[in-house]
């Protein structure tokens, strides 16, 4: 049964109405933090600056909102989505990359939900059915009250109960002494007596109703995360009891457990990596997001608590789903057909316009983190201008920002940690320099041990000329760079000629073998059909090769290896090749050119369309030449060695290719970057 349900009021058009305190004034916009804040100095005429013209001497001068969602950095549009959903209490899914604030956003949401009647559910004992408990819901406050009140009653019942007890008890001990004069009856007749009452007193405790929702302490909607959840702990459980006979048993109602969709009623449940959640779970979750109430059940087929199954309880809660991109995949078509007919589905960006505004706003989410660790010194101006910098580099793209704030949150907490290890009053930007180093991802690490231990080996060429062999560049994990060398050798072929690629390349990677085919195939005056290409990724390792970013690298290979020409191995390369012979834009391109600085390389060749995006650190600078290349005729006028034989074969893919290079057909800047 269910008493004092609070449903919100739809207004005429249908929209639930906020409470006068949070309504609007008609014709505008609900502040979404939008500005750093309203009483921070700006000069306009020095917007340009790393710090889009904020005046500061440090992140101490910065107001920091008090509203979670004003605190929500560049993600505008899930910002307005997550508003209009806490006010029409829809549900939403967001998809992105970690760190990208999708849990900050939920958070926000239940802050932002109308300001409802909480309630406090209870669960009784059932006459007629001890193994059906009996649920009611009461407004938040209420819960605590009616529980004690059944607990004060239940001792004064009790207290009344072992006053006449004693005095039965008393009286039979009288009667067996001074009477009949037989002790040892008066004792045994007392003790069935204390018995008796014992065990009837346990029905007056069974009386005693069960707090299952306690919201007597919130301010504002629940909210529950649920990420990972077994299924008890989401649906809620009933508990096992080992005694369940004799008057022992525990009653049904006290071992009902609430489940995380139980306690997120009224409010929000948050579950991110929605995919992992069983399969099962996720048509149970479906049915409490459809039906608004969930009985609960015991979850272990074997517990003596599968025999109790509650009257329905509320599940009145907005739903926040969040994963990354593979979480569409493995995720029930049903509950996402759910989520997407009752609400909204939101990408999350992983960059944004670099701006001045969004660089005050970055100078902000500093502050922000400063002040939710508490143990940080602020940050000064230069130390803000280096993280932003950072910021930009991260991003990958020219004129952008990274929205990756979890991992920028990290770097702002080790440079933090440094300074307060110090004692310093502000963290400088020589703190967060050194902070970038300490807090190097796995990925790095393993990069940069590959890189010493192939100069210990002898394993790294950095100089003198070899035909077949390439210095290519990779991508380890998001932020690290590492060289990896491609031979390629030619041989007389038993058969149909084949081109054959080792390394545990992967899907990307193998296209990218056949797109070579197609070029030697054009360029090339051997007669291929008669020979077996080998190509070899060394050292690929068990992560294996994916991506099509050592297609430049596998072309300038064996046309080296066909030729019979050497390759300068001072030089690293990468970028994608189209069929036509055209280099194509990759990712990662600034962590592949330090990677090749490392190594000890002297230049480096990269897409012409990749030159926006380079933002290598200062020391690297002096130490390695970048040339840009828009076709497969240029990089072998870089790489290869031996000039009357390089020029005589430059010269004839020019008069292959035609006037295509000088009129900029193809030109590859219209692509788009590969993952590696």
């Amino acid at each position: 049964m269910s008493d004092n349900n609070a449903d919100e009021v739809p207004s005429e058009d249908g929209e639930v109405e906020l409470p006068a305190d949070q309504q609007q004034p008609e014709g505008t916009e609900p502040d979404l933090g939008r500005d750093v804040s309203a009483d921070m100095v700006v000069d306009e005429d020095s917007t340009d600056d790393l710090l889009g013209g904020l005046q500061i001497d440090s992140t101490a001068d910065i107001e920091v909102p008090d509203r979670l969602v004003d605190q929500v950095i560049g993600q505008d549009h899930a910002r307005d989505i997550i508003l209009k959903a806490a006010k029409q209490r829809r549900h939403v899914m967001m998809i992105g990359s970690p760190g990208t604030g999708k849990s900050m956003l939920a958070k926000a949401m239940s802050q932002l939900l109308p300001r409802e009647e909480l309630q406090d559910v209870l669960v009784y004992h059932n006459p007629d059915d001890g193994n059906e408990p009996k649920i009611r819901t009461v407004p938040a406050g209420k819960g605590e009250q009616i529980v004690e009140a059944h607990k004060e009653e239940a001792r004064k019942r009790n207290q009344m109960r072992s006053f006449l007890m004693w005095i039965i008890i008393a009286i039979v001990l009288g009667y067996a002494l001074l009477i009949e004069q037989t002790v040892l009856l008066g004792i045994l007749a007392a003790g069935v007596i204390y018995l008796a009452f014992r065990y009837s007193s346990r029905g007056s405790d069974a009386m005693i109703p069960n707090l299952l929702v306690n919201n007597a302490d919130h301010q504002t909607a629940p909210f529950e995360d649920a990420t990972g959840a077994h299924a008890g702990a989401l649906l809620g459980d009933v508990r096992h009891d080992p005694f369940q006979s004799g008057g022992m048993e525990t009653p049904s109602h006290d071992r009902v457990e609430a489940g995380a969709i139980h306690k997120s009623n009224k409010g929000v449940l948050f579950v991110d990596e929605i995919n992992t959640l069983d399969i099962r779970s996720q048509q149970k979750l479906m049915t409490a997001i459809q039906e608004g109430e969930f009985s609960i059940t015991g979850q272990s087929e074997r517990s003596s608590g599968a025999m109790v199954q509650t009257e329905p309880v509320p599940t009145d809660f907005v739903m926040v789903a969040a994963g990354n991109m593979d979480a569409m995949e493995n995720m029930h078509p049903a509950l996402r057909s759910r989520i997407k007919g009752y609400g909204y589905e939101v990408y999350m960006d992983d960059t944004i316009e670099d701006t001045p505004e969004m660089r005050r706003k970055y100078a902000r989410f500093i502050a922000q983190e400063v002040e939710k660790d508490g143990r940080l010194p602020h940050f000064d101006r230069e130390a803000v201008e280096e993280l932003i910098l950072e910021a930009q580099r991260r991003a990958g793209r020219k004129g952008h920002l990274t929205l990756e704030m979890r991992n920028l949150g990290g770097l702002v907490r080790v440079a933090g940690d440094i300074a307060r290890a110090e004692d310093a009053e502000f963290t400088t930007r020589d703190h967060v320099l050194r902070a970038k180093r300490r807090s190097r991802s796995i990925e790095q690490q393993l990069a940069d041990e590959y890189i010493e231990r192939r100069k210990d080996y002898d394993m790294t060429v950095a100089e003198g000329d070899v035909v077949g062999r390439v210095n290519g560049l990779a991508v380890m994990g998001q932020d690290s760079g590492v060289v990896m060398p491609v031979m390629a050798e030619v041989a007389p072929s038993q058969g149909p000629g084949e081109v054959i690629a080792t390394g545990k390349l992967k899907e990307m990677a193998q296209e990218a073998v056949m797109n070579v085919s197609a070029i030697l195939k054009k360029f090339s005056d051997e007669d291929i059909t008669k020979k077996d290409i080998h190509i070899q990724y060394v050292q690929a390792g068990q992560q294996g090769v994916d991506g099509d970013s050592a297609s430049v690298t596998m072309a300038t290979a064996v046309i080296s290896a066909l030729e019979n020409i050497p390759v300068d191995q001072s030089v690293a390369m990468t970028g994608s090749l189209s069929v036509r012979g055209d280099v194509l834009p990759v990712g990662g391109v600034t962590y592949k050119i330090e990677a090749a600085a490392k190594a000890g390389m002297d230049r480096v060749i990269i897409p012409a369309a990749n030159q926006q995006d380079v933002m290598i650190e200062d020391e690297y600078k002096d130490q390695i030449e970048i040339i840009p290349v828009s076709h497969i005729s240029e990089v072998l006028d870089v790489a290869l060695a031996g000039e009357p034989e390089k020029d005589s074969l430059v010269d004839r893919l020019k008069n292959i290719t035609g006037q295509a290079l000088e009129s900029g057909s193809g030109s590859p800047g219209r692509g788009s970057p590969s993952p590696q």
